[in-house]
């Protein structure tokens, strides 16, 4: 890349999302969400009853209202006006009581203190400038606050379509850093030893790292409208951490 994408221009692509999309995603994402991510992210939190989390980067929000609907207080920070604009519109519907603020991660406004937790799903990876965006999210935490992420799988990228075109995996680009056209933005491949160098520079302390496979049932049921997807339970297309603040 001869150029470095900002994250402004990360944001207006992201903006280009269509409302149909985001509907979708109701009421728990996707397929790889709901069977691979949610599952380990809400584990990792724990019982969340009553605790302040900042669902940072929470796009349409679904997972804020995951998270509100098992008792925590949430709010939620999303940038792009579509997405942020989804949000309000159904917690105006819900009311529960999640309070969205539109912002970019790396330039955070007074959110009213320190949080419990702090969840920031596949978001990093589309953040051209990351390093002050994982800041933020631990500079929102209390002393011994969490802090859980998900990305894609650096080892494992674009799983699903190597698999149904080679039968197997297979990456020739792993070490340096290079942008991953998406259907409606850009995500960025950054080897994992960037993420967690970066953890550890922050002072955090890592508590887990999960590769989650896809139960062999779930891919039995899917395979006839999903090519490849046996690929998920033998490869990890995602990867999860969870660290903690001193």
């Amino acid at each position: 890349m001869t150029t470095h994408p900002t994250n402004d221009a990360a944001i207006r692509q992201w903006n280009d999302i269509p409302r149909a999309a985001l509907e979708a995603m109701e009421p728990d994402a996707d397929f790889a969400k709901r069977h691979l991510i949610n599952p380990v992210l809400l584990r990792m939190l724990g019982d969340v009853r009553g605790l302040r989390v900042l669902d940072a980067g929470c796009g349409h929000g679904y997972f804020s209202r995951m998270l509100a609907a098992r008792g925590a207080h949430v709010t939620g920070v999303e940038p792009t006006d579509t997405m942020f604009g989804y949000a309000q519109e159904k917690e105006r519907a819900l009311a529960q009581g999640i309070a969205y603020v539109q912002a970019d991660l790396t330039r955070l406004p007074d959110l009213g203190g320190p949080f419990d937790a702090v969840v920031c799903s596949m978001v990093l990876a589309a953040v051209p400038d990351w390093k002050p965006a994982m800041r933020a999210c631990v500079q929102a935490l209390r002393p011994g606050g969490r802090f859980v992420f998900s990305v894609n799988h650096p080892a494992f990228e674009q799983l699903l379509t190597t698999w149904r075109e080679h039968g197997a995996y297979r990456v020739d680009r792993y070490l340096e850093e290079y942008a991953i056209p998406q259907t409606y933005a850009h995500d960025f491949h950054r080897p994992l030893s960037a993420y967690l160098n970066e953890l550890a520079a922050l002072g955090c302390h890592l508590r887990e790292l999960a590769e989650p496979g896809l139960d062999p049932r779930t891919a039995r049921a899917a395979q006839d409208t999903t090519p490849g997807i046996e690929s998920y339970v033998h490869l990890p297309n995602f990867l999860i951490a969870a660290a903690e603040r001193p």
